[in-house]
């Protein structure tokens, strides 16, 4: 006689009746090889989704007293009905809302031991819960999935192994590189080819098993069933790259990355750069040692199988919407499960904060609290977060101009430039920190590596193009070798990385804010010297900034006191001084410039376009009548400059005092870095070229005297070093050889000297007269 228990197994596909049947010869219908009874999850669900309120889960988390009438209604009703009335197809399950209903915690487990059961499950459940409640609604054969996050623990890349294989986790990761669409079979249509019959397999896993025979009876011919590729159905396929944060890498380990597969309306959703919590089924699948044998090797390779993406940290900016619309379904596509009332209560707090009467300083001074004073460095770097519009001129030949605001702190050590910056880099949408030193110029733009699993060339993408829509915060900008540097040119005023390697011909995009900081040549700023003496940067890079700040350290009783009281407070209450004004919250802050970024593109007017050309002419005055003080870039960043203000205001047009503030910025930045010691006037020249109109009309006039002074003489060949030597004696400032050797070099070039000798034996021999040229 067999047990009646070993029979039920037999039938139920291996497991046993559970303490709440009552009838012991009730069958349970149970995945093979697994705990999951499928009428038990289905009903467990639908009772999930019929009973779970926001409040119950809130009540645990953070008990409050009042709640809204939304928190007291079933939520998932809601988020169905509103996922009805947008036709979207994917409900994002929040897995941590299980875990706060009573009949749901089993689901919770099971979800995450055995998810490509428990998923379809979940699916047929959701479906018939859309049929129950709108029978009217047909969904056209498009069925509704579930998309589960937030599984309560984040498993680090490195952390994974073989024992979290076929189950679902949750990695946070930086996309690295995205390929091509893939089209993926899902149902493979074949046909004979000696009566041509017809049949179709299904894949499973990635796999087809194609008909060895033919179904027609009556033929039956071996081997005769051939793959009609347009017959078949395909879904779309992703492979993505994806490295462990920068910030969750082990001391003195480099970062490990791990291969993506995205499916369907998860294709075109992250791009290079983007980081991500990413939800996934890790699986393990065989490596063949040859492609034509079947013969596999010993070890697997794995991936995830990803079945949810969401942006990783609410305390970054978002993506501008004139960025990401370049990305197909990339704007459409939203990875949590908030409900329309919840982004309408935002909205009213971000319209509630656009209204304070000190709306300006009040953002400004919320920017890295923690630093302290630096005002307008702090309103600078606000407005670069904020960002102007970008613009393309269809009439005018359909040139792009750029929106974004680039950014130099120069300064002494030890001014808070470096924790400006970092503090950028935390809330910016998408960016990545490095330092001059050890950047290259391949590893700012992009580099040709070998794709470990293809084998084939692919093209890394760099610092400045993964930061393509962000910001890229460089420190010790001055460190650059000057083959770095030359790569900066385009990317900072046409936005984009050309790139020829390795027979790989394309254009990238960097539009990116870029904020640097760099240091004094001679580690102190020098006061009797320009801004560009001081600094190894070229001029022509120098003028590519909207605006550079001088953070200098100069000993003053008062600030130093207040400046120790601020940095002590920070150690005893971890509070920063604020002088009793209000400071907003990094998360509102962060809400409040994506919502204006993404909702207000302002415009110029009449008015404010009058304005700037009065500020641009007077900018221009400046200097006096020889000296340059503004060029048409400075006109172009106070226009990025006013539009900054103006969305920070969420204002649709530029007013007045937006562009009187733009050019009070430029001209505070002018006046610490064009200003030329030796004159006290501003010479947009020491920028654009390096020399300023002083330093040309002292050359000029020692040109004309060296002239004189050769023409006096009878002799034909003169010794370099008597030429000197005279020269410095009849002039009343000194002549340092340097210079001395640059007036002589025009003088070649011009034809009138010829200079020939080594250093210590050189001779300058006369080809002409000065009055001969004259």
């Amino acid at each position: 006689m067999t047990d009646p228990a070993s029979d039920f197994a037999l039938n139920s596909g291996g497991a046993f009746p559970t303490s709440q049947d009552n009838d012991p010869t009730q069958v349970v219908k149970v995945v093979w090889g697994t705990s999951v009874e499928i009428n038990d999850v289905i009903a467990r669900f639908k009772d999930f989704l019929h009973e779970f309120t926001q409040m119950s889960r809130i009540t645990k988390e953070n008990p409050r007293g009042l709640y809204t009438e939304s928190e007291r209604q079933p939520f998932y009703p809601q988020l169905i009905d509103q996922m009805r009335r947008t036709a979207a197809r994917q409900l994002n399950l929040d897995c941590q809302n299980l875990l706060y209903h009573p009949s749901a915690k089993k689901v919770h487990s099971l979800l995450i031991d055995y998810p490509a059961e428990v998923l379809p499950l979940l699916d047929f459940s959701l479906n018939e819960f859309f049929a129950d409640t709108y029978p009217e609604d047909d969904l056209r054969g498009d069925s509704l999935m579930i998309r589960p996050f937030n599984l309560g623990k984040c498993i680090n890349t490195r952390d994974l192994g073989p024992a979290d294989i076929d189950r679902l986790v949750t990695v946070k990761g930086l996309m690295l590189r995205t390929s091509s669409v893939i089209p993926n079979v899902k149902k493979a249509f074949f046909q004979c080819l000696v009566c041509e019959q017809s049949a179709s397999s299904e894949a499973d896993r990635g796999r087809i098993t194609e008909p060895t025979k033919c179904p027609n009876q009556v033929c039956g011919a071996l081997n005769s069933m051939s793959l009609i590729h347009n017959r078949g159905e395909y879904a779309d396929k992703q492979v993505c790259r994806m490295q462990e944060m920068p910030e969750s890498i082990p001391d003195g380990q480099t970062p490990q990355s791990i291969s993506l597969v995205v499916h369907d309306d998860l294709v075109d959703v992250c791009k290079p750069g983007d980081r991500l919590e990413i939800t996934a089924v890790f699986r393990g699948v065989p490596v063949r040692v040859n492609p034509r044998q079947r013969t596999v090797k010993s070890l697997y390779r794995t991936y995830l199988d990803v079945v949810h993406i969401k942006k990783s940290d609410k305390k970054r900016l978002a993506i501008d919407d004139e960025i990401s619309n370049h990305g197909g379904k990339r704007a459409a596509y939203q990875g949590g499960d908030e409900i329309e009332v919840q982004s309408e209560d935002m909205i009213a707090k971000i319209k509630e904060i656009s209204l304070l009467p000190n709306l300006y300083e009040t953002l400004a001074r919320s920017v890295a609290p923690s630093i302290f004073e630096h005002d307008d460095i702090k309103k600078g770097v606000l407005l670069q977060m904020f960002g102007g519009t970008n613009k393309t001129f269809r009439k005018a030949g359909s040139p792009r101009y750029r929106g974004d605001i680039n950014v130099l702190l120069v300064g002494d050590p030890g001014t808070s430039k470096s924790q400006i910056l970092s503090y950028v880099h935390k809330i910016a949408p998408r960016g990545v920190y490095t330092s001059g030193k050890g950047s290259s110029a391949v590893g700012l733009t992009a580099y040709v590596t070998r794709d470990p699993d293809t084998r084939q060339l692919v093209l890394e993408s760099g610092a400045l193009v993964l930061s393509d829509g962000g910001i890229c915060c460089i420190d010790e900008f001055d460190k650059m070798s000057d083959a770095t540097r030359s790569v900066l040119h385009e990317v900072m005023e046409q936005q984009t990385v050309s790139v020829a390697k390795a027979g790989i011909i394309t254009t990238l995009n960097a539009r990116t804010s870029l904020l640097a900081a760099a240091n004094p040549i001679h580690s102190q700023y020098n006061h009797r010297l320009p801004m560009v003496d001081n600094i190894d940067l070229p001029p022509t890079l120098i003028s590519r900034f909207d605006l550079l700040y001088l953070v200098l350290d100069i000993v003053n009783e008062q600030s130093d006191r207040r400046l120790a009281r601020h940095i002590l407070s920070l150690y005893l209450e971890d509070a920063p001084e604020t002088g009793g004004t209000e400071i907003i919250p990094v998360d509102t802050l962060t809400s409040y410039i994506s919502y204006a970024r993404n909702h207000c593109h302002p415009v110029l007017g009449e008015e404010s376009s009058a304005v700037l050309v009065q500020c641009y002419l007077d900018l221009r005055k400046l200097g006096g009548g020889k000296q340059i003080t503004a060029t048409t870039r400075q006109l172009e960043s106070m226009i990025r400059l006013a539009e900054a203000r103006a969305r920070l205001r969420l204002s649709p047009d530029v007013e007045k005092e937006d562009v009187e503030e733009a050019s009070r910025l430029i001209r505070e930045g002018l006046k610490e870095s064009a200003m030329d010691p030796r004159t006290g006037l501003l010479d947009m020249d020491l920028l654009t070229t390096g020399q300023g109109s002083y330093d040309r009309g002292h050359l000029e006039d020692m040109r004309r005297e060296l002239l004189n002074l050769l023409n006096a003489s009878d002799k034909t060949n003169l010794r370099w070093s008597d030429v000197l030597a005279d020269f410095n004696a009849q002039s009343s400032v000194g002549v340092s050889e340097e210079q001395f050797s640059r007036v002589l070099g025009e003088l070649e070039q011009q034809q009138y000297i010829k200079v020939s000798g080594k250093r210590g034996l050189r001779v300058i021999k006369k080809l002409t007269t000065g009055q001969d040229r004259e």
